[in-house]
């Protein structure tokens, strides 16, 4: 992809995960949300730039220690002349991550796939599962993440997988201009290496091409060869990376 193809996918995907507080500046969002999560409390790129970039890089690094956060900025394959700068300043490159996509003009997957699957637009129900196979006990965190849920404005799917009569596997889906994202991927523990992983995922690809969308996409860090390998699998292809930059003082440990 060109710069501004992965502007484009960079800025569809922070609109189905938002910051709870978030202040634009000059081309750039600065999301502040408690520090849960490192792309709820970073710095996206939405656009160019007019004001010089060491002066940018300062009132981010005030802003955030108003907060109380380090200071992250989420960058791509197309800032590299950013991410030298921001490495002279002792900032590391941590936790990157691939976009893969996959058209959906061609892609036949038989409507059997369905059978034990359910689709709501609302998240009721559905939390419930994802915090317990996610192990999310803290409260904190559950209620963060509700409340980015219910604050993301474009259209979402969540997805139950049954199994003998239990939840077995949630995703979800936020949808925007003809572009599907699936995201919260998640199987019981208990219930791992059955397949169903395949299959959630082979559901959601379908509803997305019945929702109307022209291609499905998602999120996959590096350092988690299972999913990838599922992934590559299903026909889904790399099309950049993106990085969080730290400063190496600040280093987090922060979930995606």
């Amino acid at each position: 992809m060109n710069k501004e193809q992965i502007r484009y996918y960079e800025n569809i995907s922070s609109n189905a995960f938002v910051g709870l507080d978030e202040l634009d500046y000059d081309g750039w969002q600065l999301r502040f949300t408690d520090g849960f999560t490192g792309r709820a409390n970073s710095v996206q790129i939405k656009g160019e730039s007019t004001i010089d970039l060491s002066e940018k890089i300062k009132f981010c690094e005030k802003e955030y220690a108003k907060h109380n956060l380090p200071c992250i900025f989420k960058l791509t394959d197309a800032d590299e002349d950013f991410i030298s700068e921001l490495e002279k300043r002792g900032y590391q490159v941590v936790k990157p991550t691939d976009l893969m996509l996959l058209p959906l003009k061609d892609t036949v997957i038989d409507n059997e796939i369905l059978t034990d699957v359910c689709f709501s637009s609302s998240s009721e129900g559905w939390f419930e599962s994802y915090f317990e196979f996610e192990n999310m006990q803290d409260e904190i965190k559950q209620d963060l993440t509700r409340k980015i849920h219910a604050k993301v404005s474009v259209d979402q799917i969540y997805i139950k997988l049954m199994h003998e009569g239990k939840v077995a596997a949630v995703a979800s889906l936020a949808i925007e201009d003809e572009n599907s994202l699936l995201h919260n991927v998640v199987v019981s523990p208990d219930l791992r290496g059955l397949g169903l992983g395949k299959k959630l995922c082979k559901a959601a690809i379908l509803i997305s091409k019945q929702s109307g969308a022209s291609n499905i996409y998602l999120q996959v860090m590096q350092n988690n060869p299972i999913a990838m390998n599922l992934y590559n699998k299903l026909g889904f292809k790399k099309q950049y990376t993106y990085y969080y930059d730290v400063s190496d003082k600040q280093l987090v440990t922060t979930p995606l």
